[in-house]
């Protein structure tokens, strides 16, 4: 499961939303869990009462300009190794090495630059680099990558934002929206789990993927005045997987999108049973992202196993 819990689960000048942050998890019963903006919990205690409410344990990465991230995992499953990825990320990202009685799980929850496109996309390269220098070929990236997946129409959604936020998913010439992240992370060989679960294009036909910056159909702009909506982007699995924002959370700058993804290696893809977005109830209120969750099959190392 990934969760973008919203500053640490409080906020500066509004409501307490940790314990429903925590019914969430308990209810969802994960057992890996990739959480990020945590802010605060890099502070004495904070983490390790969250993580005990929860029955989780936790492995945090700090952060030098944004938010912490943390992957929780539940026993029994054990940690190989943790720590976290060390690059200068706008936030944060965290490596968890599980063991599975398939090979060693690497686990990476990360949270990219929420400003500007073209970090994103070196974000996205340092945590396919650290994917690929994982042990065995099994790897999933969780998190809130603040970008949009180039295998959809997004034009109609990114021209409802307001300007000061529409900047965020549009690169320099202010009309084409912003995918190379993602676009990046599928040229590695990285699965889309939702996109997968779904039947749409796991990954490129070709090895290095789409040209950045456009979409299965061609470069995915902003309609010019008088010019129809993509009429890809409402309904049928688009709505779906959308993640933010919330109904109740807050949210200003999103207009309905996915932000929120899973990403594996095609060992890992092949082992997907479901994927799902979590809505309703206590989701509504706890953040302003909904959660993300994959079941896979595989099974914990037996104790006492590397």
């Amino acid at each position: 499961m990934t969760w973008n819990i919203r500053t640490g689960g409080r906020d500066r000048a509004g409501p307490d939303r940790r314990d429903l942050v925590s019914r969430v998890v308990a209810a969802q019963a994960p057992d890996v869990l990739a959480v990020q903006e945590l802010r605060g919990f890099d502070r004495p205690g904070v983490l390790a009462g969250f993580a005990d409410r929860v029955g989780m344990r936790p492995h945090l990465a700090r952060t030098c300009f944004g938010q912490p991230v943390a992957v929780l995992v539940r026993p029994p499953w054990s940690t190989r190794s943790a720590g976290p990825v060390r690059r200068p990320f706008h936030h944060a990202a965290q490596r968890v090495e599980l063991g599975t009685t398939a090979g060693p799980l690497t686990v990476l929850s990360a949270h990219l630059d929420p400003y500007c496109g073209w970090r994103r996309r070196v974000e996205a390269g340092w945590l396919a680099g650290a994917l690929r220098r994982a042990p065995g070929e099994l790897a999933l990236l969780a998190g809130d990558l603040n970008t949009l997946d180039p295998g959809t129409g997004h034009a109609d959604r990114v021209a409802r934002l307001p300007a000061a936020y529409r900047r965020r998913h549009l690169r320099r010439d202010g009309r084409t929206v912003e995918t190379r992240a993602v676009a990046r992370l599928l040229a590695a060989g990285l699965v889309d789990l939702w996109t997968h679960h779904a039947g749409g294009p796991a990954q490129w036909p070709s090895a290095s993927g789409p040209a950045e910056g456009t979409s299965a159909g061609g470069p995915a702009r902003l309609p010019r005045a008088g010019e129809p909506a993509d009429p890809t982007d409402v309904g049928g699995p688009v709505e779906a997987g959308l993640t933010a924002p919330t109904r109740h959370g807050g949210g200003a700058e999103f207009s309905g999108m996915r932000l929120d993804y899973l990403f594996g290696s095609p060992a890992l893809a092949a082992r997907l049973r479901a994927v799902r977005v979590v809505r309703g109830g206590d989701t509504e209120y706890a953040s302003d992202h909904y959660p993300v969750v994959a079941e896979l099959d595989l099974d914990p190392a037996p104790v006492g196993e590397p």
